[in-house]
């Protein structure tokens, strides 16, 4: 009998831990094909009710459910990472807390993971959320296959089916900020990609807030292309051409007369446009040395504060 795990990472999940586990209950119960089946939920250093929440499950189903609560808030990736290394499943699937991803999926990919796919991808074709939300996502989810990683998903995912082979893979890399699902694709393995519709948040308020998005796309756009740095150079270039022909025209025109004082204006323009173009560089090269730096100090992704698991 195969063995699936069920990684739940939950951040101020109070008002949706129960309802999604009794959800997940639900689905697999329902399954032609017997699974042994395994919850892991991770508390992402939630200060509500959460764990309270978790333990309450963990009593009582203490057979088939662990409960890591982690010392601090990690972020979402990291804690995912602490659910990665307890999970003992054959295959594992990630889905939020949040009741917005339909369980009923894992059917599906459960099918396609016996086929022998060993990663199965439930692909956001549409979000039910505000304009402006869905214009950030699929302008990060473009930029991302136009310049990083070219075979993702176009909507972009975060509940996903991979095998235990992956998973042991991405627990030894242990990469620091970067994005872990974006990883399973740069292994290369055959994905199989299932379509569906993101539901709109009905129940608590999410914590994914603009500074936690605008990292996530830094780090994934730092982790997976070298195109920051390329633009740099190409830049550099461009800058140095037009200087050179912005100096011959001036030496020309002085020798002909046309012009007799350089305009204080133009120069100032061009020495705020360079010095602007300098300190946006040294912020992009930063942003690639912090990440060597935060590598090489090999400090914890996360610090376990308690682990509840089956034995308990």
């Amino acid at each position: 009998m195969n063995k699936i795990s069920v990684i739940i990472p939950c951040y101020y999940n109070e008002s949706t831990v129960l309802q999604t586990f009794n959800k997940l209950q639900h689905t697999f119960s329902t399954w032609e094909d017997k699974v042994e089946t395994e919850f892991v939920f991770v508390d992402d250093g939630s200060k509500d009710n959460t764990y309270n929440e978790l333990l309450q499950i963990h009593q009582s189903f203490p057979g088939s459910t662990k409960i890591i609560k982690l010392l601090k808030n990690v972020g979402s990736y990291n804690a995912l990472y602490a659910g990665f290394e307890y999970a003992t499943g054959d295959c594992n699937v990630v889905i939020s807390a949040d009741l917005q991803d339909p369980p009923e999926l894992i059917a599906d990919m459960y099918r396609y993971w016996q086929q022998g796919f060993k990663l199965v991808i439930a692909n956001r074709m549409d979000r039910k959320e505000k304009a402006i939300q869905k214009w950030i996502a699929s302008l990060f989810h473009f930029l991302m296959r136009k310049f990083a990683i070219k075979n993702a998903p176009s909507g972009g995912f975060d509940f996903v089916l991979f095998d235990k082979t992956i998973k042991e893979k991405i627990c030894a890399l242990k990469e620091r900020n970067s994005n872990i699902f974006y990883l399973m694709l740069w292994m290369g393995y055959d994905f199989v990609n299932i379509p569906y519709v993101r539901q709109k948040r009905t129940q608590g308020k999410s914590k994914w807030t603009l500074s936690k998005k605008i990292k996530l796309f830094i780090d994934s756009f730092v982790s997976f292309s070298f195109i920051p740095i390329r633009l740099i150079s190409v830049t550099g270039l461009v800058l140095g051409f037009g200087a050179l022909i912005y100096a011959l025209f001036i030496i020309i025109a002085r020798m002909l007369g046309i012009i007799d004082v350089e305009g204080w204006s133009a120069l100032m323009v061009v020495l705020l446009f360079v010095s602007s173009f300098q300190m946006i560089a040294l912020g992009i090269l930063g942003e690639y040395l912090w990440r060597i730096l935060d590598n090489t100090r090999k400090r914890p992704l996360y610090m376990i504060e308690k682990v509840h698991d089956a034995k308990e």
